[in-house]
């Protein structure tokens, strides 16, 4: 059966991917247009959520690991029974690991567009346009870390259940030597 110890590990693991994702989206830059007399210039706040962004997708990528490695990333170790808990453990697989890409695709690009900072100015009087990451993507980061979550959970379950059963040889094996 599925180890209970791991299933809880990558659950704290996810929940805190998951938390940094959507303290990421509350905490974006956003910028302000500041004018010193003759020219005007961007006035970015603090840039927290690129730290929180990139940890959520770091603790994403520790889970995946843990899963990946515990389960042998279904395609090394010993053959699996033909079973139903077999072909879900596949859909499973695959799907995990689309969730996967999008999740870390959401989480770097949010961070890597919210520490992006204009150093525009404008001398004349219209405002500058201050780039700033929009509102969402940190949102869908933290979205696909939690489909990402349950998905790999599930796999980990299916691929348990359909490794544990072993492959049963005793009766026919379909090879007849006394043909020969």
């Amino acid at each position: 059966m599925a180890s209970t110890l791991l299933l809880a590990l990558v659950f704290v693991i996810d929940l805190i991917a998951f938390a940094l994702a959507v303290a990421a989206e509350q905490r974006r830059s956003t910028a302000t247009v500041g004018n010193d007399g003759k020219e005007s210039y961007c006035v970015y706040d603090e840039d927290i959520a690129t730290g929180l962004g990139v940890g959520s997708f770091l603790f994403l990528l520790l889970s995946q690991m843990l899963i990946m490695v515990a389960s042998r990333c279904l395609c090394c170790g010993k053959a699996m029974r033909p079973s139903g808990s077999r072909a879900w453990a596949v859909v499973l697989f695959i799907t995990c690991w689309v969730f996967f890409f999008i999740a870390e695709a959401c989480l770097l690009a949010g961070s890597v567009r919210n520490a992006y900072h204009t150093k525009y100015k404008n001398l004349l009087n219209n405002p500058p346009s201050c780039a700033t990451l929009r509102k969402g993507v940190f949102g869908a980061g933290a979205a696909f870390v939690f489909l990402t979550a349950i998905v790999s959970e599930l796999y980990y379950v299916s691929y348990s259940k359909a490794d544990e059963a072993t492959i049963s040889h005793g009766k026919d094996t379909g090879l007849r030597m006394g043909n020969l």
